[in-house]
């Protein structure tokens, strides 16, 4: 089994479901590659009552073979009942088994009914059993299709829904070799993120660079058709979505930016955005005191670091590293990495502020900008303080200046606590140390605050 890392909440739900006396239905979803497969072989590690059936692509026929074959290794009875889904669950549920349909996307390309007929089971039979039916997606539309929009037939019927999504930044360090440096975490969480399987795929006890050599900018790489697969698997026609991700990897992050890099009216690219919102592929972010709903200024990101870097350094352009083969790293990637990881590292900054400022309640965290001014880390706290952070993650130490445009642009920040008036804390975050000016002030002001990379990554 591949390493497996925290998800505590996830396994406590799930045995919950298999200890109750009453009938249950799970869904765990999300995208590929964030280890539903192996949080469910985790969670069954000890009992005997279980059938995991892991679907392919093929004949409704097959699977139902295929299934009975599986089940049968644990309930020998299977063999006696009639081979279609129904009667099978059926008689799985009455042996209060638990069922576990992985893949369950495959199963209904076989036979588009089956939603339904998993529902007239779960109605007239299934609930009168302590049984547990569990069904398992990557394909997120389809799950969606199948079982949590309002018109599917599996709709309101779940009684656990596991929405996986990736690791958080603690738990991702677990796949991380103990001897690795802060800013070599750091490194690694800004390409890899938190997905198990690119962290636990890749060698990490390798130099960063050989590893995205290999891995990745190779065309032989484990990684290096990775995005490309998991888009190919969502998507009929994943082109238009490929040169929208482009264009944000570039530094397009504004509908009316993506619309004019792709060629598409600026009025349909919401079409497009939402579909990949909905895939968990972007996300749209809006300034820190406006509604999602109702802001005009939002920016799209990647959410998958190794997408971002996908479709900024690679896609398109791996006949460029064929030609510079191993010297392609030192030439290319290297001198722009700590830019492209700064906006993982900001986004990291943001998460820790709380464990940064443990007498803090905060309310809302998130990023502020309004036309040339912007802020990188801000949070709002219920006694009426904004702290407001800077990030720097360059070799050049953080000098006074950054300072000084932090506090002008925070003072153009409109927000008013309900505890009236506000007051204002500065975080400096910083890769590269910082000035003696900035250490004066550090030590001169009980309103700033220095963090270096190691506060961030073990806080």
């Amino acid at each position: 089994m591949e390493h497996f890392v925290n998800r505590e909440d996830e396994l406590s739900r799930l045995r919950r479901c298999y200890e109750s006396d009453d009938a249950e239905m799970v869904v765990i979803f999300g995208r590929r590659r964030l280890g539903k497969t192996q949080l469910v072989q985790h969670s069954l590690s000890d009992r005997d009552d279980a059938i995991v059936y892991q679907a392919t692509e093929t004949t409704s026929q097959i699977q139902l073979d295929e299934f009975v074959d599986v089940a049968s290794e644990t309930f020998s009875g299977i063999t006696q009942i009639k081979q279609n889904w129904e009667a099978l669950l059926g008689y799985l549920g009455d042996q209060d088994g638990i069922v576990v349909l992985d893949e369950f996307p495959y199963l209904i390309d076989a036979d588009e009914s089956l939603p339904s007929v998993i529902q007239r089971l779960w109605d007239q039979r299934f609930q009168n059993t302590s049984g547990t039916l569990i069904l398992v997606g990557s394909s997120i539309s389809m799950m969606e299709e199948a079982t949590l929009l309002g018109n599917s037939p599996l709709y309101g019927r779940f009684t656990e829904r596991l929405d996986l999504r990736p690791l958080d930044f603690p738990a991702a360090q677990e796949f991380v070799p103990d001897d690795y440096s802060p800013e070599e975490r750091l490194f690694t969480w800004g390409i890899f993120g938190g997905v198990p399987y690119y962290l636990d795929g890749v060698d990490l006890t390798q130099k960063l660079g050989t590893v995205l050599t290999e891995e990745v900018l190779s065309q032989k790489g484990y990684l290096h058709n990775e995005p490309e697969y998991v888009l190919r698997t969502e998507l009929t026609d994943p082109n238009r979505y490929f040169a929208i991700l482009t264009a944000i990897a570039a530094g397009k992050t504004t509908s009316n930016e993506i619309a004019q890099a792709v060629g598409i009216d600026g009025k349909q690219i919401s079409t497009y955005t939402q579909k990949l919102e909905r895939l968990r592929l972007i996300e749209r972010e809006v300034p820190i005191t406006e509604e999602k709903a109702k802001s005009r200024r939002g920016r799209y990101r990647i959410l998958d670091p190794l997408f971002r870097f996908w479709f900024r350094f690679v896609y398109g352009k791996e006949d460029r590293y064929e030609r510079l083969g191993e010297a392609a790293y030192d030439a290319v990637i290297e001198p722009q990495l700590p830019n492209f990881v700064s906006q993982e590292f900001e986004k990291l900054c943001q998460d820790v502020l709380p464990n940064l400022y443990p007498e803090e309640t905060f309310l809302d965290i998130g990023r502020w900008w309004y036309k040339e001014y912007e802020v990188d880390a801000v949070g709002f706290t219920t006694d009426g303080t904004m702290i407001v952070g800077e990030c720097k993650f360059t070799n050049a130490p953080l000098d006074y200046g950054a300072l000084a445009s932090l506090e002008d642009h925070a003072a153009e920040i409109r927000w008013t606590p309900e505890t009236g008036d506000r007051d204002t804390k500065y975080a400096l975050f910083t890769r590269s140390g910082a000035t003696q000016s900035v250490q004066e002030a550090v030590s001169e002001r009980d309103d700033v605050q220095l963090f270096d990379l190691s506060d961030i990554v073990f806080s």
